[in-house]
């Protein structure tokens, strides 16, 4: 199912409330997206087909916890 909604979705005021950074927002879906790529082991049903896409609808639903204090 493709996503009609574009780059409107998921929307970025309500990913902002999640993460209170653009550039946390950014790193966090990478990473998420990352993950996804190599196991494809996505926690919800995802309107978005590609990884960074289902990352940031994991984000959004409140399903994706990143530690932005530990170091990597």
């Amino acid at each position: 199912m493709a996503n009609k909604e574009g780059l409107r979705y998921p929307s970025i005021d309500l990913l902002l409330e999640k993460i209170d950074s653009k550039y946390k927002l950014a790193y966090a879906s990478a990473l998420r997206a990352k993950a996804l790529k190599e196991h494809d082991d996505s926690v919800i049903k995802a309107k978005c087909s590609k990884p960074v896409g289902i990352a940031l609808e994991e984000i959004q639903a409140g399903k994706v916890k990143i530690d932005f204090t530990k170091k990597l």
